[in-house]
């Protein structure tokens, strides 16, 4: 490595490490996990036995982000039934919340990839949210990650009071909606997109032959319902 590339390598750093404190207000003490945190699958070496991606972190982030988050939910919520307690959960990790709370923190800027960020078909940001999680854990602790996620992101920047009236099930919604009006219905996959070693399903919802919402996810149902949000958005509410 030369001069200017350990330069410009150092420079990278000292930016990484000042943007997690702006956001999140702590300093990394292992930054090289939250370089690989936000390195997408794009800039990786596929030769390689263990890919210098994001993916592994993601997989132990979204382990995390769901243990904490149920545990945040069953305390505030003693009386409430598993039911309400799942949608509530589900409502804050959806793929859809997570790419919209990455954006909204900025941590779309720290991501490093080569595919275009904004396109449709792809959940980087919620990917690269889920990926910080599990750096944060390895590098700070369960008891640490915990106090980041409540105190630094579900009271800054979730209204879980505004979530508990929030409508979820927009699939049903847009079903009662089309039969109340004599519409045609129909949720078409349009395609199946590779990311990593999963598969990222691109939904469509046609009413009336007319393509008015689409969604994606790593389920179809879920993707399903991601497009069926968007279509009652844009014709019910």
């Amino acid at each position: 490595m030369n001069f200017l590339s350990f330069f410009l390598y150092k420079k990278r750093d000292k930016d990484l490490f000042k943007a997690i404190k702006n956001i999140f207000g702590f300093i990394p003490k292992n930054i090289f996990l939250y370089k690989l945190a936000f390195t997408h699958s794009s800039l990786s070496d596929s030769k390689k036995r263990i890919a210098e991606n994001n993916e592994r972190l993601e997989y132990l982030g979204d382990a995390i982000l769901g243990a904490i988050i149920a545990d945040y939910l069953f305390k505030k919520f003693p009386c409430k039934s598993e039911g309400f307690l799942t949608e509530m959960r589900s409502k804050i990790v959806s793929r859809n919340s997570l790419n919209k709370l990455s954006q909204k923190l900025g941590i779309e800027k720290l991501i490093q990839t080569q595919i275009d960020i904004n396109d449709l078909k792809n959940s980087i940001n919620g990917d690269a949210f889920e990926a910080f999680i599990g750096a944060l854990f390895l590098d700070k602790g369960y008891h640490f990650t915990k106090k980041i996620i409540i105190n630094r992101i579900i009271k800054c920047h979730i209204d879980i009071e505004e979530l508990v009236t929030k409508e979820f099930n927009f699939k049903s919604r847009l079903i009662e909606w089309s039969q109340r009006e004599h519409k045609t219905l129909e949720f078409k996959i349009k395609e199946e997109i590779i990311n990593g070693k999963n598969k990222i399903y691109l939904v469509e919802t046609i009413i009336d032959s007319i393509v008015e919402g689409s969604g994606e996810d790593f389920s179809i149902k879920k993707a399903e319902q991601n497009a069926a949000e968007v279509a009652y958005n844009k014709l019910v509410v």
